[in-house]
């Protein structure tokens, strides 16, 4: 959100993709044998494509529509995972389909403002993966996703360039920072409270998308 504020919210988006790379890398490492391959290739195929869309449609789309759309659509997902939450029946959704509009979804908002997290969290909360196999699909998924999405902003938008890169990698301290106080919290959070808190997270991300 801060880089929104300083940068302008399309420049930001190529600030914050290095830093996000970064974290990525060092995700991988340290959860990587949590990983589960099947959720990977579920999703990345549409996660692509909905890339490919999002930087089409990144120049011709009004910044204010689109993120006060994406805010009501994340907000009501999330209603649906604390209602799916409380049912008796555990069934995941297994069809193809939702995972191909999880996927787009979250391919199209990660090109346009690097909110994929939002749909990315409800898909791999929906397949119910324990914490360290949440993180560690997620961090594949997003380090794969990101270094896709590098030669669209560097040819195509023109937001990652030198320049760029150096201000990106003033962030790096506060990156490892926070991936060491991140997996220490980690170890100390149950499963069921590591998923209210990105259930909770999310919508608050929403709620912050829209006002901004």
């Amino acid at each position: 959100m801060l880089l929104v504020f300083v940068f302008g919210a399309k420049a930001s988006t190529g600030i914050l993709l290095p830093m996000l790379i970064v974290g990525d890398i060092f995700a991988v490492i340290y959860y990587n044998r949590y990983a589960q391959v099947k959720y990977l290739v579920r999703l990345l195929p549409f996660m692509m494509m909905g890339v490919a869309l999002g930087t089409w449609a990144g120049d011709g789309m009004s910044e204010e529509l689109f993120r006060k759309s994406m805010a009501i659509v994340i907000l009501m997902s999330v209603i649906v995972m604390f209602w799916w939450d409380r049912r008796k029946s555990k069934k995941v959704p297994d069809h193809i389909s939702f995972a191909g509009i999880m996927g787009l979804s979250a391919g199209f908002t990660t090109m346009v403002g690097n909110l994929a997290g939002s749909f990315v969290n409800l898909f791999f909360l929906a397949m119910r993966l324990p914490k360290e196999a949440f993180i560690g699909t997620t961090a594949w998924l997003f380090l794969i996703i990101n270094l896709f999405k590098m030669p669209f902003h560097v040819w195509s938008w023109e937001t990652i360039s030198l320049q760029t890169v150096n201000v990106s990698a003033v962030s790096i301290p506060a990156i490892f920072l926070g991936l060491f106080v991140g997996i220490r919290i980690l170890k100390k959070v149950t499963d069921a409270a590591f998923r209210r808190f990105i259930l909770i997270v999310t919508a608050i991300g929403a709620v912050l998308i829209f006002l901004t």
